[in-house]
């Protein structure tokens, strides 16, 4: 199959099973449609590299952040590991696009949907782990998760230190308007502005309003920023 060659290609690993990564890229949407054998998904390959995950991401903090404790280490990973981060680390690898999804799904956006896509994410680094053993899925974190922390700790909490940046540097408040709220109730799309008084500072879409106002404050976290 021509794009499970060229998603390899992607993520820098070859399968010796190529059924593996097919299975890692299977929505659970597609299985039922297609009426293929049970467990034919990714759901048990997301268990698998979930665990896989967060031992190599503990072990990467533990090793690089030797001043910080616990609790600290904690909140760290949970920010590295949460679906919105590993949804933003599927951009680079363009895994919306090989993802094999029911027709309903396909149609109603589950090619961007951060849950759709953070559970793949952790599908593929299961297959690889199953694949090429426990080093090659590592290798597969660090590349492509395990990078830029400080980035992706700004966007896991972009809402409160936007909020943090503003009271301490502006005089006016920070609030968030809803610009638009379009599609059918199970694939709302919502657009919202981040406002310091009237000035725009970012605009976030999601499918929904804390989604939306997290991407919105990280927009304006990438523009208020280099300023300070």
């Amino acid at each position: 199959m021509l794009k499970l060659k060229e998603l390899q290609q992607r993520i820098g690993y070859e399968f010796k099973q190529e059924g593996l990564l097919r299975q890692a890229v299977t929505h659970s949407s597609y299985a039922n449609e297609k009426h293929m054998k049970k467990l034919s998904d990714n759901e048990r390959l997301e268990f698998l590299g979930d665990a896989v995950l967060e031992i190599v991401s503990s072990e990467f903090l533990y090793e690089n952040y030797p001043k910080l404790p616990e609790g600290d280490l904690t909140k760290l990973r949970a920010s590295i590991v949460c679906e919105p981060t590993l949804a933003l680390c599927t951009r680079e690898l363009d895994l919306g696009e090989y993802l094999l999804l029911g027709k309903g799904e396909d149609l109603t956006g589950g090619r961007k949907r951060k849950s759709i896509l953070s559970d793949a994410l952790e599908a593929v680094i299961g297959a690889i782990y199953l694949d090429g053993g426990f080093e090659n899925a590592k290798k597969f974190v660090h590349k492509f998760i395990l990078t830029d922390i400080e980035h992706k700790k700004l966007f896991y909490d972009s809402k409160t230190i936007l909020q943090e940046v503003v009271q301490g540097n502006y005089e006016e408040n920070l609030h968030y308007e809803l610009l638009s709220e379009e599609g059918p109730d199970h694939d709302k799309q919502f657009k919202v502005e981040a406002k310091i008084g009237e000035r725009s500072i970012g605009i976030g879409c999601g499918h929904t309003k804390k989604a939306a106002e997290q991407e919105a404050a990280y927009q304006a976290l990438l523009l208020l920023k280099p300023k300070l």
